[in-house]
C-alpha cells in the first residue's frame, strides 16, 4: 500500500491503493497456498475415481473393479499427506511419524483384506511386525525409565561427584599448605625479626638505665614471642612444613618424638598419597597419639603404615586402659575427614585395655 502525506505531513492512504486485508484473511490465504498441492491432490483422485466409475458402468457392470482404483488413490494419498505432514514441521517427532506410518500401513493390510473378501485374518502378522518397531522405538524413546538405564545414570553420576569432591579437597589442601607457607615466611617472619629488634632495644635500655621503657620493651617482646608460638601452632595444624618436605613417615615420626608417651613407628610407603589424603592420615596420628597421651596413662603406642590392595593404611594401637568413645567429638571429627575421601575409620577400645584406630584412604 502507497502512503501520501497531508498537508500536516502525517502520511494517508492513497485513494489509488487497495484496502488492506486484516491478519486473518491473509493468513488464511497463507495456510490455503500452503495446502494447495494437498487440495489438488484429493481433487485429482476424486475425478480418477468418479472417471472409473462411469467407465464401470458403461461397460456394463459386472465385478465392482473400481474399489481397487479407489484404494490404489485413497493410499497414494494417504502417502502424500503423511509426506507433506512430515515435512512441514521444523523438528518431527520420530515416535510420532512411527506412530502414524504404523496406523496407516495397518489400515491399509485390513482395508486389503476386508476387500479381497475376508477369511484368514493374515493382517496380524505385518500388524505384530509394524507394533514390534514401534514398541522398540518407544523403549528407546523412554529408555531413561527403565531399571537398568536409571542404575548406569546414576552410577555415572556418582563417578561424576566424587571426582568434582576430590577435586575441590585437591584445591582445599593445596590452598591450606598455600596460607601455611605465606603464615611461616611472611608473618611469621616478620614476628621474628620484630622480637630480635626488641631483644637489642631491651640490652641497650639496660644499659641505658630506663627501667620503665626496658619493661614496656620486654612486654612487648614477649607479646611478640608468644604470637610466633601461636602462628606455629596455627600453621602446624593447617600443614605442618615435615609433611610437605619429607612426606607422611618422617612426619608420623616427629609425631612420635613430640608425644608425651613412648611412640614407635613402623611401615613404609612405595610412594607418596595424594596431598589431600596425606593430610587426612597425619591428623589421623596425631588426635589418636593426643588421645592416648591424654587418656591412656602409662602406655606407649605404636604407628603403622602400609599399603593393601591399592589402600593406604594408617593404625596407632596403644596398650594403655582403653575405653575411648568412639562417638567422641574428635574420633568423629577424624572419621568425617576420613569418610569425605571415600576412607573408612574403625575404633577398637575393649575395657580389657588398649585402644586401635585404623583408618583406610584411597591410595591410587
Amino acid at each position: 500500500m502507497r502512503a501520501e502525506p497531508d498537508r500536516a505531513g502525517t502520511a494517508r492512504p492513497s485513494a489509488t491503493a487497495p484496502a488492506p486485508t486484516s491478519a486473518t484473511e491473509a493468513g488464511v490465504g497463507v495456510r490455503w497456498l500452503d495446502e494447495s498441492p494437498l487440495v489438488l491432490h484429493l481433487g485429482g483422485s476424486a475425478f480418477l475415481g468418479a472417471l472409473v466409475l462411469v467407465l464401470w458402468a458403461l461397460t456394463g457392470g459386472g465385478a465392482f473393479w473400481p474399489m481397487w482404483v479407489w484404494f490404489g488413490l485413497a493410499v497414494a494419498f494417504g502417502v502424500y499427506a503423511l509426506l507433506r505432514s512430515a515435512l512441514s514441521e521444523p523438528r518431527p517427532s520420530r515416535l510420532e511419524r512411527t506412530r502414524q506410518w504404523f496406523l496407516f500401513a495397518s489400515g491399509v493390510e485390513v482395508t486389503i483384506w476386508l476387500l479381497s473378501g475376508g477369511g484368514a485374518f493374515w493382517p496380524i502378522w505385518p500388524i505384530l511386525g509394524f507394533g514390534s518397531w514401534y514398541l522398540a522405538l518407544l523403549a528407546l524413546s523412554r529408555g531413561d525409565a527403565l531399571p537398568w538405564r536409571r542404575a548406569r545414570q546414576l552410577a555415572e553420576r556418582v563417578d561424576v561427584l566424587t571426582r568434582t569432591r576430590r577435586g575441590a579437597l585437591d584445591v582445599q589442601a593445596e590452598e591450606l599448605r598455600r596460607i601455611e607457607r605465606d603464615l611461616h615466611d611472611g608473618a611469621q617472619a616478620r614476628l621474628v625479626a620484630l622480637s630480635m629488634r626488641l631483644g637489642r632495644a631491651e640490652q641497650r635500655l639496660q644499659d641505658d638505665g630506663d627501667e620503665a621503657t626496658r619493661t614496656l620493651v620486654l612486654d612487648a617482646q614477649r607479646d611478640a614471642e608468644a604470637a610466633i608460638g601461636e602462628l606455629r601452632d596455627l600453621a602446624r595444624g593447617i600443614a605442618p612444613p615435615i609433611l610437605a618436605d619429607r612426606g607422611l613417615l618422617a612426619a608420623a615420626q616427629a609425631l612420635g618424638r613430640r608425644c608425651a608417651i613412648p611412640v614407635t613407628v613402623e611401615g613404609a610407603l612405595a610412594r607418596r598419597p595424594s596431598p589431600v589424603v596425606e593430610s587426612a592420615a597425619y591428623f589421623v596420628i596425631a588426635e589418636s597419639l593426643t588421645n592416648a597421651a591424654k587418656h591412656a596413662g602409662p602406655a606407649s603406642a605404636t604407628v603403622r603404615l602400609g599399603e593393601e590392595q591399592g589402600r593406604l593404611v594408617v593404625e596407632i594401637a596403644d596398650d594403655g586402659t582403653g575405653g575411648a568413645d568412639p562417638t567422641g567429638s574428635g574420633l568423629t571429627g577424624l572419621r568425617r575427614r576420613v569418610e569425605a575421601l571415600d576412607g573408612r575409620l574403625a575404633v577398637s577400645a575393649p575395657d580389657a585395655g588398649g585402644t586401635l584406630v585404623r583408618a583406610e584412604l584411597p591410595h591410587g
